[in-house]
Formats: structure tokens, C-alpha cells, sequence
């Protein structure tokens, strides 16, 4: 398993309650395909570079975990397809961290 930082920009005018869902589902989807979440941190509302889909603001999470190839393409794959999810970026962490 390698270490990965997903970063999610959720749509900021979901209620809070909304926002925790899309974080649990995110974090669940994770722990399915056989990774471990080892941090999450609610960075809150930040104003955007441009405008993506009518917003000038979202709401920045970033998710770090371990996980393998397979749950990293499925996690992706579903992202791609959560309208509540603005942007998101995934990346691989470095190995020697």
C-alpha cells in the first residue's frame, strides 16, 4: 500500500450535515477497497482561483490514507460522478516522508 493526499473542493452552499456525508462516503469508500484513512482535516471555506460551475468558493478538505492502485481508480471513478464534489485532486505522497 502506498500513501496518497486527496484533496476534495465540496460545493459550499451544501448544510454542514451535507458536507460531513460527502467525507464519510469519500472515507468509506476508502476503508472498502481496503485502505486505511490516517488523517482528515476540514480546512472550511476558501475563495477560488476562478470560477468553477458558477462557484467563487468551496469548501477544502483533504483526506490522507493508504490504500493500493485499485481502490485509488475506484475512489476517482466516483468522485468524477458525486455532484457535490466541485474539484478534487489526488496525488501520491512521497516514499520517503
Amino acid at each position: 500500500m502506498r500513501a496518497y493526499e486527496l484533496m476534495l473542493i465540496v460545493n459550499p452552499d451544501l448544510e454542514e450535515e451535507a458536507t460531513d456525508a460527502v467525507i464519510e462516503r469519500t472515507s468509506n469508500l476508502i476503508q472498502r477497497g481496503g485502505g486505511e484513512v490516517t488523517n482528515i482535516n476540514k480546512w472550511g471555506k476558501r475563495r477560488l482561483a476562478y470560477e468553477i460551475r458558477g462557484n467563487t468558493e468551496g469548501f477544502y478538505v483533504v483526506i490522507d490514507f493508504n490504500a493500493d492502485d485499485e481502490t485509488t481508480t475506484e475512489v476517482e471513478r466516483v468522485l468524477k460522478i458525486t455532484e457535490e464534489v466541485v474539484r478534487f485532486l489526488l496525488v501520491r505522497k512521497n516514499d520517503e516522508e
